[in-house]
């Protein structure tokens, strides 16, 4: 949710005295280093590192201090005037007599709030004082991303445009490092249709029909049978000379296979340039990546890993608890061989605010600001419990404009109303929980995730499959340990088993990305092409076996409106069959993630209700789209698996889980 900065440049001298800037940003071990550098200005080099310390990741500052980066976004002073293109929005001008009055205000609301960090659209470290991490853009402005990235000139322009764009901040201790870009999209369908679409003079299209060759053996026959191309093109030569038109995945191919192994070179190749040129630009910093955009591709990621210092992930919290779930940073550290993270961007919004913001789109949103602080506050403390984790920046100081922005994103994320006016509880629960943020990570440890040696143990809990929410579910208790994808791939989703008098639920929190054109079929969506999440239970009347299949529309509505719909199937053979009494519940918007939850009332089992001997026989297993991954409970395929009940685990009805 990237935001255009629109507040003045003038600089302000920082009055950071040496021991609150102590006492805010470090933690207290570090504080007998203090009198050998008492303030970043006058720390004898700009470098910064990444550190661990018993197993957990902090940054380490010119001077040496371990530090936990607790930041916030857009902090700048807003809008050019108060009312801008018709639309009421934040102006320092309103409120301050001059930008630097503007700019000690808010650094000490910032700093009283408990946080750190000016993070990505900020204004300049001289102005405010703290630490940054200024987001370059250095792919969108030296035109990498959906022009020509394979051109002769790339190296160069990257390199010209890295020692343009650090210049402000080069020899700044308080620079911390720099963001690449924020939320490129490494959308792989889109990243192949784009460029198949350009003309043959394009040094990128000519690299991928060199890559298309290649894959297929220079057989247009094998080609053919993974994709549709355009009307009349019959050859690769005649496919790098046509323009304009598209081409798709033919159904049932294995066409996806290329389209991701594309995705990882374009990936590769803006990775290690952009690496290069950085480095060479200002070689004192730390690289962070381009800011992911709540979901991460893993050929991407592996593609960074050797590039980067920290990877820079945006997170939407998963529940209006703020829950977060356990696979998304277990699959970064896996890709990256156990890198640092940092949370470039998280949020919450409520339909209750002062602006006036509708909150019109699929982002974390709560009804009321208690719910936002009481979120906000407990999602702070998981992110901090996440040992590679070495930052948390919240987006964004002010509320979007009334009407919002001019992208049409209208959200309640701002710590200030668009008058100025702090949202008492979120800050008041911000302050309470951020100057113990360091703590909390000093003692965070790995959670594994791998099967227990007893049978598992599931929990009862009374859940509701109606509200669209996993708030009540006891998630710490129901969560299923030890799924498993197949090397090289990593496990890409949470699932959640309880079960009470009435039936067993079941819910999902899965990262998958749909392309809404890349596919070619009919009026139908054919189910072999879907998301699916599988399951198959034996609750002592046989093996039951269901699916959840999740299905796109045709054309995706224009206002955002979620058009997925959900198909719960038994499965019968190779046919789907309605189960009676069961539901199933989207939970998000049609985004790159699958949030859903399944009640299935013990007769669909075949039984009357909770099996007297409080166990059953269960597996679990998901399909990504176009069948691009799979995970599942055994390791075996989901077909295979699913076939063969004697391997689905015994699992025990466990006690009612605590009242949240």
């Amino acid at each position: 949710m990237p935001s255009v900065g629109w507040g003045g440049a003038k600089h302000v001298q920082s009055t950071v005295a040496g021991c609150l800037l102590a006492i805010v940003l470090l933690l207290g071990p570090c504080l007998r280093a203090v009198d050998a550098c008492a303030q970043l200005a006058l720390a004898p080099h700009s470098r910064w590192q990444v550190t661990a310390h018993n197993g957990v990741f902090w940054l380490l500052t010119p001077c040496g201090e371990r530090f936990f980066s607790i930041g916030v976004n857009v902090l700048e002073g807003g809008y050019p005037q108060r009312l801008f293109q018709g639309r009421l929005a934040y102006h320092w001008g309103t409120f301050y007599p001059d930008l630097e009055a503007w700019g000690q205000a808010a650094r000490q609301r910032v700093l009283a709030w408990g946080f750190n960090t000016a993070g990505a659209w900020s204004s300049p470290p001289d102005m405010l004082g703290l630490p940054s991490i200024p987001d370059l853009e250095l792919g969108r402005e030296a035109s990498y991303h959906w022009v020509d990235p394979f051109r002769p000139s790339m190296a160069e322009e990257l390199r010209l445009w890295a020692r343009r764009l650090v210049a402000p901040y080069k020899g700044n201790p308080h620079r911390i490092g720099y963001f690449f870009d924020n939320e490129v999209g490494w959308w792989h369908g889109a990243m192949l249709i784009y460029f198949l679409k350009q003309p043959a003079t394009d040094h990128t299209k000519q690299k991928l029909l060199a890559v298309l060759r290649d894959w297929y053996d220079h057989d247009w026959g094998r080609f053919r049978r993974d994709f549709v191309p355009p009307q009349g093109v019959g050859s690769f030569d005649a496919l790098l000379h046509h323009s304009g038109a598209l081409t798709q995945l033919r159904p049932g191919g294995e066409g996806i296979r290329i389209i991701r192994h594309w995705l990882g070179l374009v990936a590769e190749q803006y990775y290690r340039l952009a690496h290069r040129a950085l480095r060479e630009a200002d070689p004192d910093a730390l690289i962070f990546s381009d800011r992911l955009q709540i979901y991460y591709d893993p050929v991407v990621v592996r593609a960074m890993a050797p590039y980067v210092d920290v990877v820079a992930t945006n997170y939407d919290v998963d529940s209006p608890d703020g829950w977060v779930a356990r696979y998304y940073f277990e699959g970064l550290r896996q890709l990256t061989g156990n890198k640092p993270v940092i949370i470039s961007e998280w949020f919450f919004a409520a339909h209750e605010n002062r602006t006036g913001n509708r909150n019109n789109g699929h982002l974390m949103t709560v009804q009321t600001q208690t719910e936002r602080a009481r979120g906000a506050a407990a999602a702070a403390q998981q992110f901090a419990r996440q040992p590679q984790v070495v930052g948390l920046h919240w987006f964004q100081y002010y509320d979007h404009p009334q009407g919002g922005r001019m992208d049409g994103e209208d959200y309640n994320f701002g710590l200030v109303d668009v008058n100025d006016r702090p949202y008492e509880e979120l800050v008041a629960a911000f302050s309470r929980v951020n100057p113990g943020l360091a703590a909390i990570h000093q003692e965070a440890r790995l959670t594994s995730s791998a099967s227990p040696e007893v049978p598992p143990e599931i929990p009862e809990a009374d859940i509701d499959p109606h509200d669209r929410s996993l708030r009540e579910w006891p998630k710490e208790q129901a969560l299923i340990l030890g799924l498993v994808a197949p090397p090289p791939e990593i496990v890409f989703g949470d699932v959640y088993v309880a079960w009470n008098h009435a039936g067993l639920s079941l819910a999902t929190i899965t990262m998958e990305y749909y392309d809404p054109v890349l596919l070619a079929y009919g009026d139908t969506f054919p189910l072999e092409e879907a998301f699916r999440f599988e399951w198959g239970v034996d609750a002592g009347a046989g093996p039951q076996r269901f699916a959840l299949y999740v299905i796109p529309p045709k054309e995706f509505p224009k206002d955002g409106t979620p058009a997925m719909r959900l198909q719960l199937c038994r499965k019968d053979s190779t046919t789907c069959v309605p189960v009676p009494a069961a539901v199933a519940t989207s939970l998000g918007g049609d985004v790159p993630r699958v949030v859903a939850e399944v009640f299935l009332p013990w007769s669909a089992l075949g039984v009357t209700g909770p099996p007297p001997e409080r166990q059953l026989r269960l597996e679990l297993a998901t399909t990504g789209w176009h069948r691009a991954r799979w995970m599942s409970w055994s390791g075996l395929p989901p077909e295979e698996t699913m076939r063969d009940p004697a391997r689905w685990r015994v699992v025990r009805l466990g006690q009612r889980a605590p009242a949240h």
